[in-house]
């Protein structure tokens, strides 16, 4: 009665004993076979919860642009910002998102652009 690919599955799901249903099993007949595509089981109790995401101090970046950057460093934690990020111009960087972060690119020591995350 076990041959072929039923054979493969049946061994796979517990170990070549009687069949029975794999816990891997969620999904319908899979493609010219007639047992289940083994596949994970996701559940909501198993998952990471959602992140929440910090509040962004109310501010404009742009009022950081022409500062030096000492001055607009300071100023930045002063008015709530976790992280500030100050950068050379054209600097190679990751785009991710980040709240609570202010990024500069100062240039001779002045702040020529300021931007949120």
């Amino acid at each position: 009665m076990r041959d072929g690919a039923y054979a493969t599955y049946a061994r796979w799901c517990d170990g070549g004993h009687a069949p029975r249903r794999c816990d891997a099993d969620v999904t319908g007949p899979g493609p010219g076979r007639n047992f289940p595509v083994p596949t994970r089981r996701r559940t909501v109790a198993g998952m990471a919860p959602a992140p929440t995401n910090p509040q962004t101090p109310d501010d404009d970046p742009e009022d950081y642009v022409g500062l030096d950057a000492r001055t607009a460093e300071q100023r930045a934690r002063d008015r709530g910002w976790s992280t500030v990020r100050t950068l050379p111009p054209d600097a190679v960087i990751t785009m991710e998102y980040l709240f609570g972060r202010l990024n500069f690119t100062v240039e001779d020591g002045v702040v020529t652009r300021s931007w949120k995350g």
